[in-house]
C-alpha cells in the first residue's frame, strides 16, 4: 500500500470574461483614490517645506551677526546673509551695528544718549 494523494478533481471550466471597458463606478472610485493620494502627498510635501524654512526672525538675526562681523573687519557692502531682509529692517540693522561699533549702546543693546554725548564731548576736547 502506498500513501500517495489522489489527483484533484477536475474543475469545471470558468466562464470566460472578455476584457471590456471598466465599469463607470469603479473608474470613478479609482480616480478619486488617485486624486486623494496626490493631494495628500502635495500637502505633506508643502508642510515639510514650510516647516524647514528659516523664519524671518532667524534671517534678521543672521544678518545682524554678519553686520557685526563686517564692522569688526572694516568691510563694506551688504553681506549676503542680508539679501532676504526688508530694506527698512536692513537700514535699522546697519544703524544699530554702527551705533554698537561706536559704543553708543547700553548692555541691553538700546541706544544710550549719554554715551553718545560723552563720546562727542571727548572728540571735541583738544
Amino acid at each position: 500500500m502506498t500513501f500517495e494523494t489522489p489527483p484533484p478533481p477536475a474543475m469545471p471550466p470558468m466562464p470566460g470574461q472578455t476584457p471590456g471597458p471598466m465599469p463607470v463606478a469603479r473608474r470613478r472610485r479609482r480616480n478619486l483614490v488617485i486624486a486623494a493620494i496626490t493631494a495628500g502627498a502635495v500637502a505633506i510635501g508643502g508642510g515639510v517645506f514650510w516647516l524647514t524654512r528659516p523664519s524671518y526672525g532667524d534671517i534678521v538675526k543672521d544678518c545682524q551677526k554678519a553686520l557685526a562681523a563686517q564692522f569688526k573687519a572694516d568691510e563694506k557692502g551688504k553681506p549676503s546673509a542680508c539679501n532676504d531682509v526688508k530694506k527698512d529692517d536692513y537700514d535699522a540693522l546697519v544703524l544699530n551695528a554702527a551705533m554698537g561699533d561706536l559704543g553708543w549702546l547700553d548692555d541691553d543693546g538700546h541706544f544710550d544718549e549719554r554715551k553718545m554725548q560723552e563720546d562727542t564731548l571727548e572728540d571735541m576736547q583738544p
